[in-house]
């Protein structure tokens, strides 16, 4: 009773002080720190708006489009090349890994707006290539400090969990053409700077937030993935829609700002949702508290399984265990799939191989197409304010190719245990479909082109990320995942530039000649019409069939795999942690 008086009668600041330890709590939870991880990935895509401002940096600097390429080129190398960041992350926390990435990304993309509104030296090409490929790298730094400690923390919704945050990745390059729009109007200079202090200000924001937890099951876990899945399905169609009124229609500032405004609100929704679920956290644990029976303890003697749970033979067999052997010796001696591989493992492993090939053709493909889309609308006469349209159908349907192969996949796999890898197939085949939509194109086509791209991109991108982790393991994810797309780049190079490049200015100098021009009479090498990118994009066509049918020797390969249990050791591990955590629990009861 007078206990019940003294809880009624608690003064405010009792009130405040159980406010400050719910909001902490919040704020250190899993959901919380799965929102903070969305918000970071919305940032990190900023890479796919290199078609929207290629077009400036060309015409101020002067350069031919094979240069322009190399300079696409390396910042797809640095966007894909994230060894760095992954071996960081082995031996430094998520925290440190998210902070060296936003030096990187603001120190880069500030250094290129300074030479393209002409407030420093004009920088030679190479300087350009190495300022590009360090922003571009940041991206593999929030991937790593946030992707992989996601999806350490949920690993038995990795394939969801890997759907929605490549899925944000994905909108990155839509929300940031209305931020761009709203702040700084359509002037594509001012997109560079944006994205060279946004994404470095929200790391910075969150970087306490993202760190590694036990374990544990959640019996809502699912059930919030997919209202999570459903807030972002809203977020694309609503800036699907924004995308194409504003083709149609001639927006103020004032509604750019609105819109960009409700693309925002969009995004915090997560927040919600992450508030509500630690709340309920919050009640169950006041109530289990409630109905433990309090009692009065006069002497308790000490229990030593207390601070130790283990038994003795255990302890002595743990310290008198041999030291693990160097990671030489054992690299042709490979566990089983699904398995705790060595770096050297993976990577000398024939799937690892496969994949490589696969991801070649793939995304370097794909690369490639996405950042001429600029050229491509130029050279077919598209207006010049629609390339930015085509950058943001890429990004959008780019977004549902990472969730449609984070969820789909895991419900076929679930349910009928077909192998991801079968998927990933399609996703080859898919961009073939749109090369040659630009090979020979038609009123419309390229917009066609841009979600059929957008889309297996997307698919190709998170398929790799889950596969890598089903095959090998989680215990070195942070730097293989970072290894597995060191294809792309490598694939972006040679058929952006060297095939793609050489094969465009080559068509722009037969329409010098024909016109009794020559290439230094020019300031920029433009070339229009249907024939500038039709032999280049058969090429890719033809690269993603090939990749498509090597990919089928690791569908073979993984067939039996993907038909037994891949999550048993995960489910094993939580219930052992539980059990300890019980056996633990009812020691200090007694």
């Amino acid at each position: 009773m007078a206990e019940t008086a003294l809880s009624s009668a608690t003064p405010a600041p009792g009130r405040c002080c159980t406010l400050c330890r719910f909001t902490l709590q919040v704020l250190r939870g899993r959901w919380f720190m799965m929102f903070a991880s969305f918000l970071i990935m919305a940032g990190a895509g900023a890479t796919y708006l290199f078609g929207v401002y290629s077009k400036v940096i060309k015409s101020t600097l002067g350069y031919d489009q094979s240069t322009l390429n190399t300079l696409g080129s390396f910042k797809d190398l640095g966007a894909n090349v994230g060894v760095l960041s992954g071996l960081l992350a082995e031996v430094t926390p998520p925290w440190f890994v998210l902070l060296v990435g936003s030096f990187m990304n603001f120190a880069g993309y500030f250094v290129i707006w300074l030479a393209v509104c002409k407030k420093i030296h004009k920088p030679s090409p190479w300087q350009m290539c190495a300022y590009i490929c360090i922003g571009a790298n940041s991206q593999n730094f929030a991937n790593t400090g946030s992707l992989v400690t996601c999806v350490k923390n949920f690993p038995e919704s990795r394939g969801m969990m890997l759907g929605l945050m490549k899925g944000f990745v994905g909108l990155s390059g839509a929300v940031f053409t209305q931020l761009y729009l709203a702040i700084y109007g359509n002037d594509a200079k001012s997109l560079i700077l944006l994205i060279g202090w946004l994404p470095a200000v929200i790391s910075i924001l969150f970087i306490f937030n993202i760190r590694v937890m036990a374990i544990s099951r959640h019996p809502n876990e699912v059930k919030v993935l997919y209202q999570y899945l459903v807030i972002s399905v809203f977020l694309a169609l609503c800036l699907m829609g924004l995308t194409i009124a504003q083709k149609y229609v001639t927006f103020t500032h004032v509604w750019y700002v609105v819109s960009a405004t409700g693309v925002c609100f969009l995004l915090f929704v997560p927040c919600l949702i992450a508030i509500r679920e630690e709340l309920e956290t919050w009640y169950l644990r006041k109530k289990q508290e409630k109905e433990v029976p309090s009692k009065i303890v006069v002497e308790e003697p000490p229990l030593e399984t207390v601070s130790d749970p283990k038994p003795e033979s255990e302890k002595v067999e743990l310290s008198g265990s041999p030291k693990s052997p160097s990671c030489f010796a054992n690299v042709w001696q490979k566990p089983k799939r699904g398995e705790d591989y060595t770096i050297l493992q993976a990577l000398l492993s024939i799937d690892m191989l496969i994949l490589f090939v696969a991801t070649f053709c793939g995304l370097g493909c794909s690369l490639t197409a996405v950042d001429n889309l600029g050229q491509i609308g130029e050279s077919l006469g598209y207006p010049t304010h629609t390339v930015s349209t085509f950058v943001s159908l890429v990004s959008i349907w780019n977004y549902f190719g990472r969730v449609f192969s984070g969820f789909v996949s895991e419900k076929i796999l679930l349910k009928w245990k077909v192998p991801r890898t079968l998927m990933m197939t399609f996703s080859l085949l898919l961009p073939a479909i749109g090369d040659l939509f630009i090979a020979f194109p038609f009123p419309g086509s390229v917009y066609i082109a841009s979600l059929l791209i957008g889309f297996s991109f997307g698919i190709q991108l998170t398929l790799l990320f889950i596969i890598i982790s089903e095959l090998f393991g989680l215990k070195y994810y942070s730097t293989l995942f970072n290894c597995g797309q060191l294809a792309s780049p490598l694939g972006s190079y040679i058929l952006n530039v060297k095939i793609v490049g050489m094969l465009y200015d080559r068509e722009a100098l037969k329409q010098l000649a024909s016109r009794g021009m020559t290439r230094a009479m020019v300031h920029e090498l433009t070339c229009i019409g249907r024939q500038c990118y039709r032999q280049s994009f058969l090429i890719l066509a033809g690269v993603n069939l090939f990749g498509a049918i090597v990919s089928l020797i690791l569908v073979y390969r993984t067939r039996d795999y993907y038909k037994s249990d891949i999550y048993k050791r995960f489910r094993d591990e939580m219930e052992a942690n539980e059990k300890e955590i019980a056996m633990v629990k009812d020691s200090q009861k007694n």
